[in-house]
């Protein structure tokens, strides 16, 4: 189970090194915005070195490189293609349809280094520009490869123009319905919708108020941008023990009989729906 994506600088051979002592579940590794423009050589070599330091059981590893319309991206996945990360995070993507030279790319260089056709996968940043997000419906069907979307305010907010994009209840309404369009897109391919990061720092509550409405939304985790940030991710985004208790009494219901269409259980009125719930809340688990 993922649930906390944990953003590293590329081009910190420190940072790389103890971020996988923090116990995210995906490390992304990043050449895009946390990377000067002169460090971006650098960064590809230390990326491409840990990729290829990976061992078995440590956490997935992720690269976000650079917008596809712009000059580094090609440098970025020749650079990083022969340590196969385990997806490939892509910004700036205004509809689905750009991921089609990505996939073409991708094919190629997997051929290159001999790996399997559509080992790498693909979670785009699917609102970061104005035009996403009149495009959030293009991701069903999923293209080939998609693994995830992930959505962000703050590149949003810099391409409309905005002073802030939230105030002192929250989000400002653009950007409440960017996260909910990002939701409703990741479901209607049928992919995990994954948060963004919280940027509070030294907020322990603030991200555990995100964290917990981001679940009880649908999102599957969440992104990080601080060590700190992951313990409080993974928690939220787990099932406590009387979730798993209450899931598992309605699979048990539902398959003691399966004539059942509704019943009671602890006061509440169950049925289908929370069926298919039940049954997610336990594939989780393994």
């Amino acid at each position: 189970m993922l649930r906390s994506f944990l953003f590293v600088p590329g081009d910190s051979e420190k940072k790389i090194l103890r971020a996988a002592e923090c116990g995210a579940d995906a490390l992304i590794l990043d050449l895009e915005d946390s990377v000067a423009p002169e460090r971006k050589p650098a960064a590809r070599d230390m990326v491409r070195a840990r990729l290829a330091a990976r061992v078995a059981g440590g956490p997935q590893l992720w690269v976000r490189i650079n917008p596809l319309d712009g000059p580094e991206a090609l440098h970025d996945l020749c650079a990083i293609a022969s340590g196969r990360p385990d997806v490939v995070v892509v910004p700036k993507v205004s509809h689905a349809s750009e991921l089609g030279v990505l996939h073409a790319y991708l094919d190629t260089l997997e051929t290159r280094e001999d790996l399997p056709r559509g080992a790498i996968g693909v979670v785009p940043v699917a609102t970061e520009t104005a035009a996403a997000l009149f495009n959030l419906g293009s991701y069903a069907p999923a293209p080939p490869r998609l693994a995830g979307l992930t959505w962000g305010a703050e590149d949003l907010a810099a391409a409309i123009g905005a002073v802030s994009n939230s105030d002192a209840h929250g989000l400002t309404p653009l950007y409440q319905l960017a996260r909910g369009l990002c939701l409703a897109a990741a479901a209607s391919a049928g992919v995990p919708a994954i948060d963004t990061a919280c940027m509070t720092l030294n907020n322990v509550a603030a991200l555990e108020a995100e964290c917990a409405a981001a679940r009880r939304d649908g999102f599957r985790g969440k992104l990080a941008i601080h060590p700190a940030q992951v313990a409080v991710i993974n928690q939220k985004f787990s099932p406590g023990e009387a979730e798993i208790a209450q899931a598992r009494a309605i699979v048990a219901a539902f398959e003691a009989d399966p004539r059942l269409g509704t019943f009671q259980l602890d006061g509440r009125m169950i049925d289908i729906p929370h069926l298919k719930q039940a049954r997610k809340i336990l594939a989780s688990l393994a």
